[in-house]
C-alpha cells in the first residue's frame, strides 16, 4: 500500500483521500494549519491515522516555533495542539496522540529548544511506526476467526488508509488472506461519504483479495441468505463499557448481525479505547455538513433545494450487540477491555 501518512522533506505527506479512487494524489503539508485542514475535510481520514497525523501536525507545528525560552515555546505548541484539537470530535486517537505529544514537551522542559523540536518529530515517527505494529498484532489475532472458505462484511474503511500502514478491520482480513485461507469480502458502500465504495472496495482490490461492493441497505438481505459469516468493523472510540463509536450504519449492520446469530467484531488498538468515557452515551457524535446528504461529493445533487438533512458521521453500538473486540493483546468481550487496558 501507498503510505497514508509519512514525514517527508520536511513536511507531513498524505494521501489525499478525497480523491480516491479516480486519482492517487499527495498532499504535501508545510504547517500545521494545513494539517488541520485536512483532518477536518476527509483528506485524511479513520481513528488511527487521524492519531498519527496530529501527532506529525505537533511536531510540524513545532519546527516553526520561533523562541528562546521553553515558556515561550510551551504557549506556541498548546496553541498548535488545541488547533488540532479542534478538527473532530469523536475519534478519540486524536486527542490521545496529541496529549502524548504534550506529555513528551512537559518531560523536556529542561532541554534545549532545538532538542525538544527533535524529540518531538522522533515521538511522532515511532507513534507511526507503532500503530503499524499494532495493526499487524490485531491481525494474527483476529485472522484466527476467520475460517478458509468463509464471507466477511466490513462497513466504511478501516484499513491501510485508516491507520498508518496494514489496517485495523481490514488488517484481519489481510492476515486471514496472508495466511491463505480462502476468503470473499462484502463492503458496505458507507453512505453518505461512500468511504466503503470508494476507500475500501479500492483498497482490497489492489491487495487482490476478492471484494463485492453492496448498497448498505442489502446486508440483511445477504444475512437472511446465508451469504455472510461474520462482520469485522474498526472504532473511533470505545467506551469504558465496550460501547462502540464507529461510522454511521454501523449499529445497523450488528443489530442485523444478531438477528441472524452471526458474529459481529470490532477491531481496534488501545488508543482507541477510553476508559474515561464510562459508556457510548457519553460519546461525543460529530455533525457534519448536509451537502454530504444532499450530493455526492458535493457536485451531483439527488435531493431536492432546502430538505431539512440530519447527518451524524458516527453512531454507537452497544456493547451486548459485540460478539467481540480485536485489540493487540488479543481478543477480548466488550466486559473484559477495562480490567485489560486499566494500565
Amino acid at each position: 500500500m501507498v503510505p497514508t501518512v509519512e514525514w517527508k522533506d520536511g513536511a507531513v505527506r498524505l494521501l489525499d483521500q478525497s480523491r480516491l479512487p479516480q486519482f492517487v494524489e499527495f498532499l504535501d503539508c508545510r504547517d500545521y494549519q494545513t494539517v488541520a485542514d485536512a483532518i477536518r475535510t476527509l483528506k485524511v481520514r479513520g481513528a488511527p491515522a487521524i492519531g498519527v497525523t496530529a501527532a506529525m501536525g505537533v511536531a510540524l507545528g513545532a519546527q516553526t516555533v520561533m523562541a528562546s525560552s521553553y515558556e515561550a515555546f510551551e504557549k506556541s505548541l498548546l496553541v498548535i495542539c488545541d488547533h488540532l484539537a479542534a478538527t473532530r470530535p469523536t475519534a478519540v486517537n486524536l486527542f490521545w496522540a496529541i496529549e502524548r505529544m504534550k506529555r513528551l514537551l512537559a518531560s523536556l522542559h529542561a532541554q534545549p529548544i532545538a532538542s525538544i523540536k527533535a524529540a518531538l518529530l522522533k515521538e511522532s515517527q515511532a507513534i507511526l511506526d507503532e500503530d503499524i505494529a499494532l495493526c499487524r498484532a490485531m491481525g494474527r489475532h483476529g485472522a484466527e476467526l476467520i475460517a478458509n472458505g468463509q464471507t466477511v462484511l466490513t462497513h466504511c474503511n478501516a484499513g491501510a488508509l485508516a491507520t498508518a500502514g496494514y489496517g485495523t478491520a481490514l488488517g484481519v482480513i489481510r492476515a486471514a488472506w496472508e495466511q491463505g485461507k480462502h476468503i470473499q469480502v462484502i463492503a458496505d458502500e458507507t453512505r453518505p461519504v461512500l468511504q466503503g465504495a470508494r476507500l475500501t472496495a479500492w483498497e482490497l482490490m489492489q491487495d487482490k483479495i476478492p471484494v463485492t461492493l453492496i448498497t448498505d441497505n442489502m446486508a440483511g438481505t445477504l444475512m437472511r441468505q446465508g451469504k455472510i459469516h461474520l462482520c469485522v468493523v474498526g472504532a473511533d472510540r470505545i467506551a469504558a463499557n465496550g460501547d462502540v463509536a464507529n461510522k454511521i450504519g454501523t449499529y445497523s449492520v450488528a443489530v442485523l448481525a444478531k438477528a441472524h446469530g452471526i458474529p459481529f467484531y470490532v477491531a481496534a488498538p488501545y488508543s482507541t479505547i477510553d476508559l474515561k468515557t464510562q459508556s457510548g452515551a457519553d460519546i461525543p457524535i460529530e455533525q457534519r455538513n448536509p451537502s454530504e446528504v444532499t450530493t455526492i461529493h458535493g457536485s451531483h445533487p439527488v435531493a431536492p433545494l432546502g430538505v431539512a438533512v440530519y447527518n451524524p458521521a458516527f453512531d454507537v453500538t452497544p456493547a451486548e450487540l459485540i460478539t467481540g473486540i480485536i485489540t493487540e493483546r488479543g481478543v477480548f468481550k466488550p466486559s473484559e477491555l477495562a480490567a485489560q487496558f486499566q494500565s
